[in-house]
């Protein structure tokens, strides 16, 4: 009988892709570890551009990566380096993407300085609870400070770095310095004091400064007076302590925190050859701007002396004006008079024309009424050699038969007339 094959001893009823398998085991770390404090030795430290740190915790048996993330990072309080041993309180996790066992940091501390670290997260957890770090009420740095307050060790190196860079960016600045200790007992109290002195007297802005060191160093500027003092400070302050990487409870509380004394000095003065050559470029802007108003008024006033006219000269231009007006009103009626008399003319020619239309007709009417009366004229028939024969009464004799014997006549001619008498009558036609 042929012994089965591997598949058919391990069914292949699921299969997980790398990925799951990477996540799951992630899962199961951050489950079953809560965060955890751990301790060793920090080696193949790397501090990355993005501001992550990436190290290996190892001891003498074994190793473990580690990586702290930005934002924690910059709330460190101090620069991680190889061959310290510190502890960290760290997430026991899984990188999947190359499936790395490893250790997200939360917090770390140098070991044996756990209960100062304790004490700064308590303080800085109190404080913030108070408002005293809200970022609403950090006050504006002046921009042209006439007096600037340093309170720091008049021996420390910080000192030097802050007098050197306020010198050559703003020689014309007033500096005062207010001398007090910035490490040992009581040193919390003599900045504190410091900080209110300088606070009334005339300064515009204080630089509050010291070098780097430990956080044992460092301690008088994670003491609640000083940060109490800073929010009090009537101008405002600039806190330069220690290193980029070293973050105290001052820091927070002050209004402006520098990651060096050196870069506390630049952010309190103006650059004095940069404000001179913007104060130059400001000096032509303005120049070139008054030289164009004036061009500009100049044009104008130019333009209004056109325009202004001497009353004399104004009154010749009206009187001209008005000779002209007076030239344009006798020329329009001279051509009003002419279109009349030519429309006159025109009216008289139409008129005559009429005329003789009118009593053109009548005339040869009449003439020819003549001519028919001339036809019908008794004196016209007399001249044919006619006469009209009257009786003594006075009447036409037109029958014969009328008249008698021995009766009278009168007879009209065309030239003359006769008298005659009737010898006899014969009334046939």
């Amino acid at each position: 009988m042929e012994k089965p094959g591997i598949a058919a001893e391990y069914p292949l009823t699921h299969l997980l892709t790398v990925s799951d398998l990477n996540r799951q085991v992630r899962e199961q770390l951050e489950g079953a570890f809560a965060l955890t404090w751990v301790t060793g030795e920090i080696s193949n430290l790397t501090l990355a551009a993005s501001g992550h740190i990436y190290f290996a915790l190892k001891d003498d048996g074994a190793q473990v990566r580690c990586v702290v993330w930005r934002n924690k990072a910059q709330i460190l309080g101090w620069r991680p380096e190889n061959g310290q041993r510190v502890d960290v309180r760290a997430l026991v996790t899984l990188y999947e993407p190359r499936g790395d066992y490893q250790l997200n940091v939360e917090t770390m501390r140098r070991t044996g300085q756990g209960e100062l670290f304790r004490r700064f997260l308590e303080l800085k957890a109190k404080l913030e609870g108070e408002g005293l770090f809200d970022p609403a009420e950090k006050r504006p740095l002046p921009a042209f400070p006439r007096r600037i307050g340093i309170i720091t060790s008049p021996q420390a190196a910080a000192l030097h770095d802050v007098l050197t860079t306020l010198q050559r960016r703003a020689p014309h600045v007033n500096l005062t310095l207010y001398p007090t200790p910035v490490q040992g007992d009581g040193a919390a109290a003599s900045v504190a004091k410091a900080l209110a002195i300088a606070g009334q007297d005339g300064n515009d802005l204080l630089i509050l400064c010291r070098g780097g060191g430990s956080i044992e160093d460092l301690w008088a500027f994670n003491e609640e007076v000083v940060a109490r003092a800073l929010h009090a400070s009537p101008i405002p302050v600039i806190c330069g302590i220690g290193h980029e990487t070293d973050f105290t409870i001052a820091d927070f509380a002050a209004d402006c925190r520098a990651p060096t004394p050196t870069a506390a000095a630049e952010l309190a003065s103006p650059e004095r050859d940069a404000l001179l050559a913007r104060l130059d470029q400001l000096k032509k802007q303005l120049s070139a701007a008054a030289l164009r108003r004036l061009m500009d008024a100049g044009q104008r006033l130019d333009w209004l002396a056109g325009r202004l006219v001497h009353p004399k000269d104004r009154l010749l231009r009206q009187q001209e004006a008005l000779d002209r007006l007076q030239a344009r009103m006798v020329a329009a009626l001279i051509r009003q008079a002419e279109q009349r008399r030519h429309r006159l003319q025109s009216l008289a020619l139409r008129l005559c024309h009429a005329s003789q239309s009118v009593l053109t007709l009548p005339t040869r009417r009449l003439e020819n009424l003549a001519a028919s009366l001339k036809q019908l004229d008794p004196l016209a028939v007399l001249e044919r050699g006619y006469a009209v024969v009257h009786s003594e009464d006075d009447n036409i004799v037109r029958d014969a038969s009328v008249l008698s014997s021995g009766q009278g006549l009168r007879i009209t001619l065309a030239r003359g007339k006769i008298k005659a008498t009737v010898n006899a009558c014969n009334s046939s036609a």
